[in-house]
Order: structure tokens, then sequence, then C-alpha cells
């Protein structure tokens, strides 16, 4: 099993960041076929042995920056971010859990009736356990982002990359949904990332990772089989590293 660094293939513990809006399927909510085929995939990837750990956005609910546009006060519009993140995370237990894998919830803001509390851990025995943990309400605290989240979180779990899923295939130097001839990078630096201003990811997602030697790879989530593709350390997406 390679990877410091990493130079692929093989993972033993991923953090998986999935955005919130693709579980929406682009309108405001859940769309419960992706959500199941988001599962049937991290079921596929755990039958395995690999330990995953997930943080999911909440876009496809709320979005702080937009709400906060409309007249809401930010950390207020946040917080509501954050929620929306918990309905997801419950979402994606439900469908698990009918997968047959063990899942558990933890949560930066304590909500004891429907998750435990974030608790690294315990989230590391979890994960020894074979179970999968999925981080919900952000970091708790507004002004942060989920893609910082996902940095963190994998950085006090031990993950060895932060697996980015998208709707695109990976790093582009132009938005390709806009530019028919953007270019996808294959490798790039998380220096790179931040100069160039790409938009994978918040610059102090790529901060976090560049400072403490954490490798993203960027991925499209809705080619059916990638997780288990990056996770097994194919030549897909986007490796960013330091």
């Amino acid at each position: 099993m390679t990877h410091p660094g990493t130079h692929r293939p093989g993972f033993r513990r991923v953090l998986l960041k999935l955005g919130g809006e693709m579980f929406g399927g682009g309108t405001v909510g859940l769309d419960p076929d992706m959500v199941q085929t988001v599962a049937e995939q991290i079921a596929e990837v755990v039958s395995t042995g690999v330990q995953v750990a997930v943080v999911i956005g909440g876009g496809n609910f709320f979005r702080g920056a937009e709400l906060e546009e409309r007249g809401l006060e930010r950390a207020r519009s946040d917080y509501m971010g954050m929620l929306g993140t918990v309905m997801n995370s419950l979402a994606l237990q439900d469908f698990l859990q009918k997968q047959g894998v063990d899942t558990r919830v933890q949560t930066a803001i304590t909500m004891g009736q429907v998750a435990e509390p974030y608790l690294p851990l315990r989230a590391k025995r979890h994960l020894e356990k074979g179970r999968v943990v999925i981080f919900g309400a952000g970091m708790g605290m507004p002004y942060f982002s989920t893609d910082t989240t996902a940095a963190q979180r994998a950085l006090e779990i031990g993950a060895e990359v932060v697996l980015m899923a998208k709707a695109v295939d990976g790093v582009f130097d132009a938005d390709p949904r806009l530019d028919p001839d953007a270019s996808m990078f294959h490798e790039i630096t998380h220096k790179e990332a931040i100069e160039r201003d790409l938009k994978v990811a918040d610059s102090t997602a790529f901060s976090l990772c560049m400072d403490n030697q954490m490798p993203m790879l960027v991925f499209n989530l809705l080619t059916k089989g990638n997780i288990a593709r990056a996770v097994a350390g194919e030549k897909i997406g986007t490796l960013v590293r330091s």
C-alpha cells in the first residue's frame, strides 16, 4: 500500500467530503435516489476494510453566505446551514444502515436525541470497528466552511487523504461548465491552487492541508464506482498535494 504524500495506490482511512447541493439533485431539499447511490458506493468501499469518515455540506438546504446576501445576519445564517448538514448526515446514515453498514453521526453542536457529540477519540474507535462516521454541523462555529471542516476532521482522526467528491472530473483552470476549453490538472500543489484562486475548495481548507501535508483528491462523484477507484488509488481526478 503506497501512499506518503501521495503516490497513490490505496488508502486505509479516508475522509470523504460531499457537497450538500449534490444531495439535492440540483434542487432545494433531498434527492433520495442520489443519497442511495452515494450510500451504495460507500458500502462497497467499507466492505473492502477501508475506514471511511464523511463530512457533508448543507447547500441543498441553506448556504450561509447566500442567506447573508439576502439580509440575514451571517452568523445566524451559518448556524442554519449547520442544521442543514445534520439533516443530510441523518439521511445518509439511514441509507447506509439499510446497506448493512453500521454508521454513527457525530455533531459539533450538541443534539443528543439524534447524534453523538463530536469526540475524535470515539470517532477513531468507531472507524477501527468498521463503522462509518459522519460529521455533522460543520465546525460548530460560523464563518468556517464544510471544506475547512473536512480538512480539520481529516487531520484530527488521522485520515490519509481528503476525498473531495464533486460534480466535475477534477480541478480545472477555468469552470468547465462555462468554458469548453478548460483544461483539467492531473496534479497540482495546494499553493498553486490558492494562488490561482481555484474554487474547488476554499483557501482556508487548502492552507490547512498544505501546512499539514494532507493530500486532497478531487474527483467526480457522479461517475458510478469513483469512490472505490479513488480509495484504491486509481489515477482519476486531480491530486492536490504539498
